[in-house]
């Protein structure tokens, strides 16, 4: 059977890479096991984000999601409604905040929308931030500034993160019947002030979110006060 070969571009390129990473001392060879040890344990403190539940059901609501599945959903989600809109908008500085959004939450959990200490959420969240920032793991130096531009910035992109974010744990609730509403007893006044803001951001989300909080009151999944 004839062997499977990749184009000769490619085939150069990973013999010049393989030959690089064997050639060297001893001392080399140890420092790259070492710089490899270093960056492994980083993909493994980000894979931690994975066990963050959060208080939202996915659709068919079997279980709670958590918020290395958010983060994924507002990335795709911002990326989509920026390109649908043609919103002129930085793609990459978008998909690079929707990506670290969640980060602190490594640490520090999730806290609910509606909970009484969500103001001080964002303190925690930035002392996990930087201690990933300092881990030896990590190369990407503007790790910080980009999850504090998305955090407490005023760019386009930041306000497009913040009308997703919002967005999609909402969607999830119209979705499963008002589910983590009715778990938690989530009136129609606390959910119409969390998506206020987005009437400036985005009309046209925020008056299919006022006609959907109207529905949802209707079916009893809000506290009609």
């Amino acid at each position: 059977m004839p062997s499977i070969s990749m184009n000769s571009d490619v085939d150069n390129t990973v013999a010049s890479f393989s030959e690089t990473a064997v050639e060297g001392t001893t001392e080399n060879v140890v420092e790259s096991m070492d710089t490899m040890q270093d960056i492994t344990q980083f993909l493994l403190q980000l894979d931690a984000l994975k066990h963050i539940e959060r208080r939202s059901y996915i659709t068919g609501g079997s279980r709670l999601e958590n918020s290395a599945e958010h983060s994924w959903h507002l990335a795709m989600a911002a990326w989509a409604i920026a390109t649908y809109f043609e919103l002129p908008l930085n793609h990459e500085r978008l998909l690079k905040m929707a990506l670290v959004h969640d980060l602190g939450e490594i640490d520090a959990g999730d806290t609910f929308l509606y909970a009484p200490q969500r103001s001080e959420a964002h303190l925690a969240e930035r002392q996990g931030m930087q201690r990933l920032q300092n881990h030896a793991g990590h190369g990407i130096s503007d790790l910080v500034a980009i999850w504090e531009a998305q955090e407490t910035g005023a760019s386009s992109e930041a306000k497009l993160i913040k009308v997703v974010d919002r967005l999609l744990p909402f969607l999830l609730n119209i979705n499963t019947k008002g589910r983590t509403w009715q778990d938690l007893g989530v009136s129609r006044s606390q959910v119409a002030a969390a998506h206020a803001f987005i009437a400036n951001e985005f009309p046209i989300i925020h008056h299919w979110i006022y006609v959907q909080i109207e529905h949802a009151t209707k079916m009893g999944w809000l506290i009609d006060e």
